[in-house]
C-alpha cells in the first residue's frame, strides 16, 4: 500500500510518498500553505494522485512526551483531514525529525538555500520511513 507522510508546519507542509511495498519513503514535494482548506485540499489531490491507502502526519512531540501547542495544531489538522478524506490519518511521534533531516541535508554539502527548499519533505520522508520502519518490524 502506497503512504503519504507529512510533516505540517505553520508556512509549509513536507509531504514524502512510500513505494507500493511499504518498505522506502522519498521526499515528493512541499506545499506552501495558504491555508487550512486550500491545504487539506492539495493533500486529498495527492493523495488520489499516487492512490494512497494512509496518511501518516507528524505529530511534533515535546522531548518530555507532553503534547504543546504545536501538536495541539497538528492534532486540529488531522480532524479536519479526516473529515475531507476516505483514507485513515494517522499520526506518528516525529521527534526531531527536521533537525534530523538538516544534519542529513549538511552532511549532504547542500546549500543554505537548497536545505531551506528540502528540509520540510526530508522530514516528511524521515517521519513516514520511521513509520514503515515500525510496521515491517510488529511483522
Amino acid at each position: 500500500m502506497v503512504r503519504i507522510g507529512l510533516d505540517v508546519g505553520e508556512a509549509r507542509i513536507g509531504v514524502a510518498v512510500s513505494d507500493e511495498l511499504g518498505l522506502v519513503a522519498s521526499p515528493r514535494t512541499v506545499i506552501h500553505s495558504r491555508g487550512w482548506g486550500s491545504d487539506i485540499a492539495r493533500v486529498g489531490e495527492l493523495a488520489s494522485e499516487v492512490g494512497a491507502g494512509e496518511i501518516v502526519v507528524g505529530l511534533p512531540v515535546n522531548m518530555n512526551g507532553t503534547l504543546g501547542p504545536a501538536a495541539a495544531r497538528v492534532e486540529d489538522f488531522c480532524c479536519r483531514l479526516r473529515e475531507r478524506v476516505s483514507i485513515p490519518v494517522v499520526t506518528w511521534d516525529e521527534r526531531l525529525s527536521t533537525a534530523q533531516a538538516s544534519r542529513v541535508l549538511i552532511q549532504a554539502d547542500l546549500s543554505r538555500k537548497r536545505r531551506r527548499d528540502v528540509v520540510d519533505k526530508t522530514a516528511a520522508a524521515i517521519i513516514l520511513q520511521a513509520y514503515l520502519d515500525n510496521l515491517a518490524s510488529r511483522s
